[in-house]
């Protein structure tokens, strides 16, 4: 990935020059469970939105049962940047929630690194998708379980709900919260410097 102009698209200030190592990060999952808004909360520069108003094309489409209050939706990603230290920053691509924008996943993937799987816990089956098309493309991700202050489930629960691995971590968030989706990403980056040791080992 091009550093400098990436940054001269999104009008942010140039990187130091000891950054040598950017990553380039998705973050995925169901629609209204918070992709934008963790972008938002822990994007270094002002982030690039695609949000628009929802209107009543979308009534029968757009399943917003469980999300009354939201009123804007993502129509092809969210961008923004987080530098994790000197040398390495994670540029994040917050993806489209919507079944009808599914399509546009594959062109984010592409060049992708890792990714995070956002999850409500009021709408567990929203993230199979998700978590379906990551394994297709053999993607390392981990697995993020968004407060929305809904009733508690136990991380074994939800961990068989998804039919996950115990190799994937699995861990609670507050998507408005900075420092908790800084530590989503640093969880994520440790996970895919793991697996590289371990292939590295093998």
């Amino acid at each position: 990935m091009d550093l400098k102009s990436s940054d001269q698209a999104t009008g942010a200030a140039p990187l130091p020059s000891t950054v040598s190592n950017a990553l380039k990060i998705v973050i995925v999952g169901g629609f209204g469970v918070g992709k934008t808004t963790m972008v938002r909360s822990v994007s270094e520069i002002r982030p690039l939105s695609t949000e628009e108003i929802m209107t009543r094309a979308g009534v029968g489409i757009d399943d917003a049962g469980e999300v009354r209050g939201k009123t804007t939706t993502t129509v092809a990603f969210d961008f923004g940047r987080i530098t994790l230290n000197d040398e390495m920053v994670l540029y994040l691509f917050g993806a489209p929630g919507q079944q009808r924008f599914w399509f546009l996943w594959d062109r984010l993937f592409s060049g992708t690194l890792g990714a995070v799987v956002l999850v409500d816990t009021r709408r567990v089956q929203d993230s199979w998708y998700a978590i379906d098309r990551l394994e297709h493309h053999g993607m390392p991700f981990i697995v993020a379980r968004n407060d929305f202050g809904g009733p508690a489930h136990r991380p074994e629960d939800i961990r068989e709900a998804l039919d996950l691995s115990e190799d994937i971590p699995l861990i609670d968030c507050d998507a408005r919260d900075r420092q908790s989706s800084k530590k989503v990403l640093i969880t994520l980056v440790n996970h895919l410097y793991s697996l590289s040791t371990r292939e590295h080992v093998s």
